[in-house]
């Protein structure tokens, strides 16, 4: 990258109300194409099989993480049953048999790698973020555009912001940051971020950075700069 990521940090008033809260990070460059069939040959070949048996005798809130980021988000002030985070909405999305969305090589293996962990990952395009970024709650009239949602209500919600407001949450990350394919720069490397929202402390969040390198790096041709663990 020319110039240096983005300082994160994790609000202390959050924490201190679900302690086990942690953010995992990646900071990565990649062509971003409108598809990469090599991620979906894998996909259908050894995700979606196990997932589907895995889904037939699983409850929802057995599903990994998904029953901790309930309890969290309980604990912050927001129906679970009402709001869901990413991966348990992917994880619905399977169990009736709908195909997943297919948007570009960056957003698809970060889908990827939450199917296969169970957390809500968010990626990011660098150049439209600004300042440093702080994971903290959302405030009483919070709102923002949201992919596919014309707006998403914020309050007691935990959301990644950065100097110009609120960009994403688990649930889903805002028009603003989202990343588009570009067909006349499709070869052209972009500098993205991915994080992971914890809510079950750093070692299973550091697995699924590990399992989100690797399949950066294989299925959307990551160069990988930085990855690690925020706590506090």
């Amino acid at each position: 990258m020319d110039t240096l990521p983005p300082c994160i940090s994790i609000d202390p008033a959050l924490q201190a109300i679900w302690p086990d809260t942690v953010l995992g990070y990646i900071f990565w460059s990649a062509p971003v194409l409108a598809q990469e069939p090599q991620l979906w040959n894998f996909f259908a070949s050894h995700t979606q099989p196990r997932l589907a048996r895995l889904l037939a005798n699983t409850e929802l809130a057995d599903m990994p993480q998904i029953g901790t980021s309930r309890r969290a988000f309980k604990a912050f002030g927001r129906d679970p049953g009402r709001v869901r985070i990413s991966s348990e909405a992917l994880y619905r999305r399977l169990r009736q048999g709908k195909e997943l969305y297919r948007i570009n090589s960056a957003v698809d293996a970060n889908n990827l790698v939450s199917l296969e962990s169970g957390f809500s990952l968010g990626t990011y395009d660098l150049a439209r973020l600004q300042g440093n970024l702080l994971l903290r709650l959302g405030d009483e009239g919070e709102t923002y555009a949201g992919i596919g949602k014309d707006k998403l209500d914020l309050l007691h919600m935990p959301l990644l912001a950065d100097d110009l407001g609120p960009f994403g949450c688990p649930c889903s990350d805002s028009q603003r940051a989202m990343i588009v394919a570009d067909a006349q720069a499709a070869a052209t490397p972009r500098a993205l971020l991915t994080v992971v929202y914890g809510f079950s402390g750093c070692e299973p969040v550091q697995e699924a950075l590990a399992l989100a390198r690797g399949h950066f790096t294989a299925f959307a041709g990551a160069r990988i700069s930085d990855s690690g663990v925020v706590s506090k």
